[in-house]
C-alpha cells in the first residue's frame, strides 16, 4: 500500500478532532458497505453474509441493549454509556471467534409522541420517524457495531403484526395448573373447551352444551390469559386514558402533565400474569442477574403464605380475610372492608345503634349515606395515596361479627387503607402487632390486645412488630401461649380449619397486568366484538390491524376534575374503521373494533425474539434460529440472550412483562428457552455539574466561568454573578445538557468512547467533566505517534524484535486486558493499555510485534483509529475479526523482585533479586550490599532474619 493511499487524503498527520472525524466517517461508511457486523443465522434469509460467514459450528454471543425510545430531544452524553459498553464487549467476543449478534431497534410507540401530536397536530408517525433518523445518526457516529439487517421499530407494520399475533396466542390460552407435571403451564384454550364439552363444571350451574356462544365466552373469560374485566384502574381525565401504577406519582397525579388521577372501574383488557407468579419468582434462581434486581422482582410479586379466615356475619353472608399472621387472631379487635368490596352493601345496616360513637359515623345520617360518601372520596384517590396516607379514616357499617377465637363481637368498618386488589379486600385489625392497624385503632378508640410478648424496653404506646412468644392466646379449645410464631400459625390454621373457618393459602401482591390504553399511538387490538359484545379474535391472515387516520389525537375528556367522566379513545372517532364488515367463517357480518390500544410495554415484551429472525414473515421466529441464539446452554439452562444491559429503572415492570410473555410462548411450544435474558447488567448513570443563581434558578452550565482565588478555592460565575455548583441528572431542566455531537466535533467519537469507558466501573454512576475528555484524546494521540510520523505521515513501526522487558510488559498487559474485557472492567483495561503505551513512548521505539497486539486490544474501545492503524500496518482485511491476543506464560512471571535490606528497623539498601532466590544466597547478598557495609562500618552481626525474597533484617551486635 502506498503512502499516499494510507493517508486517507489527509494533509495534517496529527491526530486531532479533524483527522479523527475523517477517519471515523471513512470506517463507518466501509463497515456499512461491507456489512462488517452482520451475524449469520442457521437458517433463513440471514443465513449468509457478504463476508461468506456461516453459523455452522460457531459459538454464539447474543448481546442486547434495552430498547431505546427515540426522543425528540436526541441523545445527551449519558445515553450512550450502555451502548458503548455492549459494543466494546461485542467486538471483543468477535475477536474470540464467536458469532456475535448485536442489534438495536426502537421502542417507538409511546405517550410523548402522542402528546406532541396533541399539542402540534403533527402525526406521531412523522415525528417518530424523524426522531429515529436523528438517533440513528447520533449512534452511527459512535461507530457502534450493530447488525443493521436486524434493526426495526415497534411501529413497523411487520412488527405490529407479530405483536398482535403474540397477543392472540395469549388470548387463546389458559393456565392449566396440572400441566407440566403439576408445575403449571399455558395450554391452548381449545383443550379447556374440550374439557367443558366432556362435562367439566362451567361454574354457572349450566352444562356447556346448553350455554349460548356469548355465555360460553363469559365462562372462558375467567380462564383466558388475556381477558376483559371491569377493573379498578387509575383514570386520568386530563390525559383521557387509564394509567399504570408506575405512571402515577405519590401525590395521585399523572407523571406526564401533572393531572389528577382517580380510581374507578372500567372495562379493560388484562393479562393474567398472576398465574405465573410462582414461576416468575422461582425461575429467578436460573438467571445471572444482580441480587438487588431479583429482590425487587420478588418484592413486587410479593408471595406470602398464610390463611384465609372466615368470619360469619349471618347465615347467608360471611367475610373472608387473608392474613399472613393467623396466630394473632386473638388480638383481632375489628374488621375492615375496602370501599370497593362487594359485601359492603350486604353488611351495611339501616341505622346505627345509639351507642355508636360519632367518630365512627362519617358524613351521613345513615350508614348507607355515610359509606356512599366515603366510597366517592376513596375513588378520588389512587392506591398509592391510600396506602401512604398517615391519617386513617373510615366508616362503621353498623355490623358486628364474633371473633372465632375470643367469642367477642368486633365492629366491621369500611376504610380506604385496605385495597380490593390485595388478598380478599378485607382484613382483621390487630392493632398491637401492626402499625397501620394501631393507627386506625387509635383514631377510632378501638382496644388492642397483645398476642406477642414485647421486649422489656418496648414502648407500651406503640405496636410490637418483632419476634416473641405468644401471650393472651388461649380459649377452651386451643392454647398457643408460649409457642413461637411458626408453631402458633400452624396450630391456629389447623384448629380453625377443623371448624370450617380457615384454610392455608398463598397470596401475592402482584396484580394482573392492565393492558388497555385509551390512546391513539399504540398497537390496535386484533379483536372485534359482535352484537352481543363478545370479543372475537381475528385470524392471523388478517394481521396486522393498522392504525386509521383520525380527525385529531387529543382525548375528548378535558374536565380533569370529573371523576365520573368516561374515556373516549381517539380511535373511536373513525367510525368507518370501528364498524367493519368481515367474514370470520359465518359469512359477512358487521363487527365493532376495539378502540383502546396496547400499552408501549407490548413491543418491548418480545423484541429479543425478533432480533433473532427479523425478516421472517411466516413465523414469529424460526425454531432453529431461536434455539441457536436463545436456546438452553450448559451455563444457561433457562436460555435467553447472553447479555442484557440497561437501566435499573426497568428492573421490575419491563423485565417482568418480558419474562411473562416469553414463558407463555415457551409453554405453547414456540420457544426452547423459558427466560428471555440470561445475564443482566444495570449500567450506572452519568451526571453533570449544574449551577443555580441566588434565586435557586438553574443557569446555562456551558456559560459558567470558573475562577480560582488566591487561596486556591474555586468559585463559579454566570454573567458576573456568583452561582452555586451541584451534581445533577443531565437534562434540559437543569440546563446542563452535553450532547455527543459536541464531543464528536471537539475530540472525535473514539475519544468519546474511550472517556466513557475509562470513567469508572460500568455499574456505578459517574460525573461527566468535559475538561477531562482531553486526557483520553492525548492517550490516542500517543498511540498514533507510535505508528505514524506526524511530520511525514510515514509508518514509524519497525520490525526489530522487542527486548524481554518490553515483552514482559506486553504479555502482562494482554493477560490483564483479556481478563478485564471478559468481566467488562473496561476502565481498568484502558488503564493497562495506557501503561503499555507509555512504556513504548519512553523507549522511543515501536516494534511491530508489540504495536499489532496493542492495536487489536485497543480496537474494541477505539475502533476507528484501530482500523486505520491496522490498514497502515499493511492489512487489507478489517481488524474486527482478528484474534484477540493471548498472553505467553513465559513472560508473565516477574524476572526480579525488590528485596529491602533493613538494619535497626531502617531501610539501608534495596536489591533486585530472583523471586526464587534461596534464603542463604539472599543473606549473603544483603551482607555484601553497599548499604549494609556502610551502616555496619565493621561492626559484628548478632543475627540475620531472612524473609526471602523480599526482606532481610540485619541485627548488629552493638
Amino acid at each position: 500500500m502506498s503512502t499516499s493511499d494510507s493517508r486517507s487524503n489527509t494533509v495534517d498527520y496529527r491526530y486531532d478532532a479533524e483527522l479523527a472525524g475523517q477517519l471515523e466517517a471513512k470506517w463507518q461508511d466501509r463497515w456499512e458497505a461491507e456489512e462488517t457486523f452482520a451475524a449469520p443465522n442457521p437458517v433463513g434469509e440471514l443465513a449468509s453474509t457478504r463476508r461468506g460467514a456461516t453459523a455452522e459450528g460457531r459459538e454464539t454471543a447474543y448481546i442486547m441493549d434495552m430498547f431505546p425510545y427515540p426522543s425528540g430531544k436526541g441523545l445527551h452524553v449519558g445515553h450512550p454509556l450502555g451502548y458503548v459498553a455492549t459494543d466494546v464487549y461485542a467486538r471483543f467476543q468477535r475477536m474470540n471467534g464467536k458469532n456475535v449478534m448485536h442489534a438495536l431497534g426502537y421502542d417507538a410507540f409511546g405517550l410523548p409522541a402522542e402528546q406532541f401530536a396533541v399539542q402540534t397536530g403533527a402525526h406521531p408517525q412523522k415525528t417518530t420517524e424523524e426522531n429515529i433518523a436523528n438517533m440513528r445518526r447520533q449512534l452511527r457516529r459512535l461507530g457502534l457495531g450493530h447488525d443493521a439487517r436486524r434493526t426495526f421499530a415497534t411501529t413497523d407494520a411487520e412488527f405490529v403484526k407479530w405483536t398482535q399475533w403474540v397477543f392472540l396466542q395469549i388470548f387463546n390460552s389458559w393456565y392449566d395448573p396440572e400441566a407440566a407435571d403439576g408445575r403449571g403451564a399455558a395450554r391452548p384454550i381449545g383443550e379447556l373447551v374440550s374439557q367443558f364439552e366432556a362435562g367439566r363444571d362451567t361454574g354457572t350451574g349450566t352444562a356447556w352444551a346448553e350455554l349460548s356462544a356469548a355465555e360460553r365466552e363469559d365462562v372462558l373469560q375467567n380462564y383466558r390469559l388475556a381477558y376483559l374485566s371491569d377493573s379498578p384502574v387509575n383514570w386520568c381525565p386530563g390525559l383521557g386514558t387509564v394509567l399504570a401504577n408506575e405512571e402515577v406519582t405519590a401525590e395521585g397525579r399523572s407523571e406526564r402533565g401533572n393531572f389528577p388521577v382517580f380510581t374507578r372501574r372500567l372495562r379493560q383488557w388484562n393479562m393474567r400474569i398472576t398465574a405465573y407468579a410462582d414461576r416468575l419468582i422461582d425461575d429467578l434462581d436460573t438467571v445471572d442477574w444482580p441480587e438487588a434486581v431479583k429482590a425487587m422482582q420478588r418484592n413486587w410479586i410479593g408471595r406470602s403464605t398464610g390463611a384465609q379466615i372466615t368470619f360469619p356475619v349471618r347465615e347467608d353472608v360471611s367475610i373472608d380475610v387473608y392474613t399472613t399472621r393467623p396466630d394473632t387472631i386473638f388480638g383481632a379487635t375489628y374488621l375492615v372492608l375496602s370501599p370497593e368490596h362487594p359485601l359492603v352493601d350486604a353488611v351495611t345496616t339501616e341505622s346505627w345503634d345509639d351507642c355508636v360513637p360519632a367518630a365512627w359515623r362519617g358524613e351521613g345520617s345513615t350508614p348507607a349515606e355515610a359509606i356512599a360518601a366515603y366510597q366517592r372520596q376513596a375513588a378520588a384517590m389512587t392506591s398509592v395515596q391510600r396506602q401512604e396516607n398517615k391519617d386513617k379514616t373510615g366508616v362503621f357499617t353498623g355490623t358486628w361479627v364474633p371473633n372465632p377465637a375470643t367469642g367477642e363481637d368486633i365492629p366491621v368498618f369500611v376504610a380506604d387503607y385496605v385495597l380490593m386488589g390485595y388478598g380478599t379486600g378485607a382484613i382483621m385489625g390487630v392493632p398491637a402487632e401492626d402499625v397501620r392497624d394501631w393507627d386506625f385503632a387509635k383514631t377510632f378508640d378501638l382496644p388492642y390486645i397483645r398476642t406477642v410478648q414485647p421486649g422489656e424496653d418496648h414502648d407500651e404506646d406503640k405496636p410490637f412488630t418483632g419476634e416473641g412468644v405468644k401471650i393472651n392466646s388461649a380459649n377452651d379449645e386451643i392454647d398457643i401461649n408460649g409457642a413461637g410464631v411458626g408453631e402458633a400459625k400452624d396450630a391456629v390454621i389447623s384448629w380453625l380449619a377443623g371448624r370450617g373457618l380457615a384454610e392455608a393459602t398463598t397470596q401475592y401482591r402482584l396484580r394482573d397486568w392492565l393492558f388497555s390504553r385509551q390512546r391513539y399511538w399504540g398497537e390496535p387490538f386484533p379483536v372485534v366484538y359482535d352484537e352481543d359484545g363478545t370479543p372475537i379474535p381475528l385470524p392471523a391472515e388478517q394481521l396486522p390491524v393498522t392504525l386509521p387516520e383520525v380527525p385529531d389525537f387529543s382525548p375528548r375528556t378535558f374536565d380533569s376534575d370529573d371523576v365520573d367522566s368516561k374515556p373516549e379513545p381517539p380511535l373511536g372517532r373513525n367510525t368507518d374503521w370501528v364498524n367493519v364488515t368481515l367474514d370470520l367463517g359465518d359469512g359477512p357480518k358487521t363487527y365493532r373494533r376495539e378502540t383502546s390500544t396496547m400499552p408501549n410495554w407490548a413491543g418491548s415484551s418480545w423484541y429479543q425474539l425478533r432480533y433473532a429472525d427479523p425478516t421472517n414473515d411466516e413465523q414469529l421466529v424460526d425454531p432453529a434460529n431461536e434455539e441457536y441464539w436463545l436456546g438452553p446452554r450448559a451455563n444457561a439452562e433457562s436460555g435467553g440472550a447472553d447479555l442484557y444491559v440497561g437501566g435499573v429503572e426497568h428492573a421490575v415492570l419491563h423485565l417482568l412483562y418480558s419474562r411473562f410473555w416469553h414463558k407463555v410462548l415457551h409453554d405453547l411450544g414456540h420457544l426452547s428457552s423459558y427466560e428471555p435474558f440470561h445475564k443482566l447488567i444495570n449500567q450506572g448513570y452519568i451526571q453533570a455539574y449544574a449551577y443555580t443563581d441566588s434565586r435557586g434558578a438553574y443557569v446555562q452550565a456551558d456559560e459558567v466561568e470558573e475562577r480560582v482565588d488566591d487561596s486556591g478555592e474555586a468559585t463559579f460565575w454566570h454573567n458576573g454573578q456568583q452561582v452555586n455548583r451541584e451534581y445533577g441528572k443531565i437534562g434540559k431542566s437543569l440546563k446542563n445538557v452535553v450532547t455527543p455531537d459536541e464531543i464528536y466535533d471537539a475530540y472525535g467519537a473514539d475519544t468519546f468512547r474511550l472517556y466513557e469507558m475509562s470513567m469508572g466501573p460500568l455499574e456505578l454512576s459517574r460525573a461527566w467533566e468535559t475538561r477531562a475528555v482531553v486526557g483520553s484524546q492525548r492517550f490516542l494521540q500517543r498511540v498514533w505517534r507510535l505508528i505514524v510520523d506526524e511530520n511525514t505521515g510515514e509508518l514509524a513501526v519497525v520490525d526489530d524484535a522487542p527486548d524481554r522487558e518490553t515483552l514482559r510488559v506486553l504479555h502482562t498487559t494482554i493477560a490483564g486486558v483479556r481478563d478485564d474485557m471478559e468481566h467488562m472492567r473496561f476502565n481498568t483495561a484502558v488503564a493497562k493499555l495506557i501503561v503499555l503505551t507509555n512504556n513504548l513512548t519512553k523507549q522511543g521505539v515501536s516494534p511491530r510485534a508489540v504495536i499489532e497486539p496493542l492495536t487489536i486490544m485497543l480496537s474494541p474501545l477505539a475502533p476507528h483509529i484501530a482500523e486505520e492503524i491496522w490498514e497502515r500496518l499493511g492489512h487489507s482485511e478489517t481488524i474486527t475479526y482478528e484474534p484477540f491476543p493471548v498472553a505467553d506464560e513465559q513472560y508473565l512471571g516477574q524476572d526480579t523482585v525488590t528485596c529491602v535490606v533493613q538494619i535497626k528497623g531502617k531501610v539501608r539498601d534495596r536489591l533486585e533479586v530472583s523471586p526464587d532466590i534461596s534464603a542463604e544466597e539472599l543473606e549473603k547478598l544483603a551482607l555484601e550490599s553497599n548499604g549494609a557495609k556502610r551502616t555496619l562500618a565493621g561492626a559484628g552481626v548478632l543475627k540475620v532474619i531472612v524473609r526471602a525474597p523480599k526482606l532481610v533484617n540485619i541485627v548488629p551486635d552493638n
